[in-house]
């Protein structure tokens, strides 16, 4: 039995805490929040027997051995080098790191205090995106991917409202290259491996964070479209094209409907039945780690080489957390 605390007392947690009991080997035993009001509350929602809103006060708990990091992008960093040096183990939400620079002064805290770190992003656990990499070739040789995930966000009304709320603060490290394009990047990477070359252009709401964004993505004889966005929806399924037929898949996150098109006409659905609480896959592939130390070396350089393409596509974007350098047209 591993004992977790949880950083982030919002939906994504409460997500993650509803596929954690699926987990026999899963306990909740402290709720972190810089407000004891709102620790209390949640703690009491999700069984969890203490509570505090001191960082410092985690890290010296003797019960808590792993911890679930929730908070706002900006803070992952240097919440989880805290954690680690206190030898608790961390499974990051993604993006596990604003740039790959950081990303490599985390993975040198958990290898110097032996503890697994792990970015808790979904695509790479769930058993969807393994099975279309297995029929890639079924449809060879691959020439183009086209991976969409455009979502209107729930705070955008908010936004235009003159509401700014954490989703759209150019401070806390977010926008829609690492709230969502980053799970594009990571199925690109995952699918195909790092790419040659980037192109990517994106669009900025008025002193605030990047809007929407696209990334053209060479490989050599193939090449990868992703277009991304928090302000508009897209209902579009994403496409892998090869020479033979294409391979359609939605939703993008987590794909469950995936179908093979064949050039001649036929059609193949590739059924993949996995639990609807999905997180439950990255937690539990977290607990492995934690029980055997070793084997994350894989998930850190899938991690590492999506980085590096969002750091490129931030540099020819122009996208900088700590300005408001932009406007909209």
């Amino acid at each position: 039995m591993v004992t977790f605390a949880v950083i982030g007392t919002n939906f994504i947690t409460e997500r993650f805490l509803t596929a954690a009991k699926l987990c026999r080997d899963f306990r909740l035993g402290l709720v972190y929040s810089r407000s004891l009001e709102r620790a209390d509350e949640f703690a009491k929602k999700w069984g969890a027997p203490r509570i505090c809103d001191s960082l410092e006060a985690l890290c010296a708990d003797p019960e808590v051995q792993a911890v679930y990091l929730a908070s706002p992008n900006r803070f992952h960093a240097e919440q989880a080098i805290q954690l680690m040096g206190a030898g608790k183990h961390v499974l990051c939400e993604k993006p596990i790191a604003p740039d790959g620079e950081t990303l490599e002064r985390m993975l040198a805290a958990a290898r110097k205090n032996n503890v697994v770190l792990l970015e808790a992003m979904r695509p790479a656990y769930v058993p969807s995106i393994k099975l279309i990499r297995e029929r890639l070739g079924q449809i060879g040789p691959i020439r183009r991917g086209v991976l969409t995930y455009c979502q209107y966000s729930s705070r955008y009304d908010k936004f235009k409202a003159g509401i700014v709320e954490n989703a759209f603060d150019p401070t806390l490290c977010n926008g829609a290259l690492m709230d969502i394009g980053v799970y594009c990047v990571n199925t690109m990477i995952l699918l195909f491996g790092a790419p040659k070359s980037i192109r990517a252009d994106g669009f900025f709401l008025k002193n605030s964070i990047d809007a929407y964004g696209t990334i053209s993505a060479g490989y050599g004889g193939m090449s990868v479209q992703l277009m991304y966005s928090k302000i508009n929806n897209s209902f579009l399924p994403c496409e892998i094209q090869g020479e033979k037929g294409s391979i359609l898949f939605e939703p993008m996150s987590v794909p469950r409907k995936i179908e093979i098109r064949y050039n001649g006409g036929k059609k193949e659905a590739l059924p993949c039945e996995f639990y609807p609480q999905d997180m439950y896959y990255e937690l539990t592939r977290f607990l492995q780690f934690v029980h055997s130390g070793t084997g994350m070396e894989p998930y850190h350089e899938v991690s590492r080489a999506a980085l590096r393409v969002m750091d490129e596509a931030r540099r020819q974007i122009g996208i900088d957390f700590q300005r408001h350098a932009h406007s909209a047209g």
